[in-house]
């Protein structure tokens, strides 16, 4: 891969897995110096930073156990980060968690955990790593919103909540820095292929007495027309996209990817 990145360095948040972890290597294969963020078992760490080393070059990533749901973690994980890679360039806020329950049986504790996990921790980590784009004039923040950023769904209302914030707080931050050269913008995926998605197929298909092919297609992906997964390179590469040459027009956007779900 062409090394467009050299020289620059990211933090990508909820990495040590799924589509936080695909956009780290991508970004590291096209020469960025990447820092991770996430929970997970220690070897779980361990690989996933060793896999990112790799890409780039060296033993293991860098790494930050901040807990996204406490501000002066995600402040301190920033300023961890400037220091560990010499520069901040490249933000990817992809940490999230999910609960799903009726609103009259949403516990207040999973609401104010998904608020704070899924959109404040976006807030916090941009306010924090701005000063350092500006000065250096060059910046890329992505915001992992989804699909549920642009539609409803029942029984999501702290997600929903969450990624609508998500969208509308990349709208403001990129009109606010419009005329640097930050770019700010949401990548909106439907339902990706990730060891967390795929586990909900085998309980859907015995809650509704199918085979697993039909509790996917007909259950899991009903509000994608395509009927298919999205695959975390998919979203990797839309977001190596937002951060290479001749993206720098596009700020302020919350891009679909989501097999034709929000096409309707």
């Amino acid at each position: 891969m062409d090394k467009f990145l050299a020289g620059r360095g990211a933090l990508v948040t909820g990495s040590t897995s799924g589509i936080g972890h695909g956009i780290a290597l991508l970004l590291a294969e096209a020469g960025a110096k990447v820092m991770l963020n996430g929970f997970g078992k220690p070897e779980e760490i361990a690989r996933a930073r060793a896999e990112a080393g790799a890409a780039m070059g060296t033993a293991e990533a860098p790494y930050s156990g901040a807990d996204l749901s406490k501000p002066e973690q995600v402040r301190q994980m920033v300023a961890d980060a400037e220091a560990a890679l010499g520069t901040l360039d490249i933000l990817v806020n992809n940490a999230g968690i999910q609960f799903v329950a009726g609103v009259e049986e949403f516990p207040d504790a999973k609401w104010d955990a998904i608020i704070a996990i899924n959109m404040s921790s976006n807030f916090h980590a941009i306010k924090a790593a701005l000063p350092g784009m500006k000065a250096r004039n060059w910046g890329r923040i992505i915001n992992i919103a989804s699909a549920h950023g642009l539609r409803g769904s029942p029984e999501k209302v702290a997600y929903v909540t969450a990624k609508h914030g998500v969208v509308g707080m990349t709208k403001v931050v990129a009109q606010e820095v419009a005329k640097t050269p930050i770019t700010v913008n949401a990548i909106c995926p439907g339902f990706v292929r990730t060891p967390l998605a795929e586990a909900q197929i085998g309980p859907l298909a015995k809650q509704h007495g199918v085979s697993e092919e039909v509790a996917l297609t007909d259950y899991l992906l009903e509000k994608q027309p395509s009927k298919r997964w999205i695959e975390v390179e998919e979203v990797a590469r839309m977001a190596l996209y937002l951060c290479g040459p001749g993206s720098g027009g596009v700020t302020g956007t919350a891009l679909s990817i989501d097999g034709g779900w929000t096409s309707a």
